[in-house]
């Protein structure tokens, strides 16, 4: 799933957190997604208010098969609920079925210099990758100050790819109160260092970007073929191997307690045991790790009109929130007469 908005806006009021994130619908999700964003979201459900949604709008910047984005929309929401987003705990929406977060959008474009889109750097950087250039890419910081700003978030935690983004935000929503007077909370980012980053199949950050992906769920064949392509340094099989460098053993050691990370260290440092037998160990530790979330997710798949109620249920529960914010800036515009 590429393009994880990695937003998480916080109102402290005491000790209670409203926790909100925006995930592109954009493929098969690899663990990469699950322990940089999903474990950290699903968990925060236990003593915190999480509001999720389904980013359908943005991930229109690059795809533009209906079809396409209609299916990957319901199997976005069939895997996060198969992996612990509870709508009972939750708000858990489609980012379209909350139409006001395009009306704030269209607002706040009247207050977005041209120069400040221009100098945008995931802009900047997908065009070079060859992605075709665009309105909606182009301003697509606009619509993610709508989502900020339409929960009137106060600290925006990012990872620092992000942190552009919520400057224009903060920007765009000081020319709006500027003009209008204090409609909008400004936000503040925080860089959040906890976040893991999980190495991939090459030892460089996971990315679909990169193609170098373990997926969560598929065919079990088809997941160990993958893990088996996991770059490793050539050593006689007799020999002790390093692992603190090696990604098999990093990426083993995240599903690991202290005790099996210690066992597992000590099979590396006493030689007889191949590269390929840590990677057959770390295939069934994944494949047993993702069972209980698989059964789950058979489960959903087999009711998907249970999800379409979930996600239209959260679209209603956000909406009154949305609804208070819209309603003063309508009023203040003059849309409202």
């Amino acid at each position: 799933m590429r393009g994880f908005l990695a937003i998480i806006i916080q109102f402290i009021e005491g000790i209670f957190l409203r926790l909100l994130t925006g995930i592109q619908p954009s493929g098969d999700l690899h663990i990469g997604n699950y322990f940089g964003s999903i474990r950290p979201m699903v968990e925060a459900q236990e003593e915190h208010e999480v509001f999720a949604f389904i980013a359908n709008y943005h991930a229109m910047t690059t795809l533009h098969d209906g079809e396409r984005l209609r299916e990957l929309t319901m199997q976005a929401a069939t895997d996060f609920l198969a992996l612990g987003m509870d709508p009972k705990k939750s708000t858990f929406w489609v980012q379209s079925d909350v139409k006001e977060v395009l009306e704030l959008y269209w607002a706040l474009s009247a207050f977005t210099p041209m120069g400040l889109l221009e100098r945008g750097h995931s802009y900047k950087d997908k065009t070079a990758r060859g992605i075709a250039s665009n309105h909606n890419l182009f301003s697509y910081p606009v619509l993610m100050a709508a989502d900020i700003l339409l929960f009137n978030s106060e600290l925006v935690p990012v990872g620092k790819d992000q942190i552009q983004h919520v400057e224009m935000a903060r920007d765009i929503a000081i020319r709006f109160n500027n003009a209008y007077g204090d409609i909008f909370t400004i936000p503040e980012y925080r860089v959040d260092d906890n976040v893991k980053t999980v190495p991939g199949t090459d030892g460089a950050k996971m990315s679909k970007s990169y193609g170098n992906t373990i997926n969560i769920f598929g065919e079990k064949k088809a997941q160990e073929n993958v893990i088996k392509k996991i770059v490793t340094e050539a050593v006689p099989m007799e020999a002790p191997k390093e692992y603190a460098q090696c990604n098999v053993y990093n990426i083993a050691k995240l599903y690991l307690n202290d005790d099996e990370c210690r066992d597992l260290q000590e099979r590396y440092r006493r030689g007889g045991e191949g590269h390929g037998h840590f990677k057959l160990y770390l295939a069934e530790i994944l494949w047993d790790y993702y069972a209980p979330y698989r059964e789950r997710r058979t489960y959903y798949l087999e009711h998907q009109d249970e999800v379409r109620d979930i996600l239209h249920y959260g679209a209603r529960k956000a909406g009154t929130m949305a609804t208070e914010v819209i309603e003063k800036v309508r009023d203040v515009t003059g849309i409202k007469y």
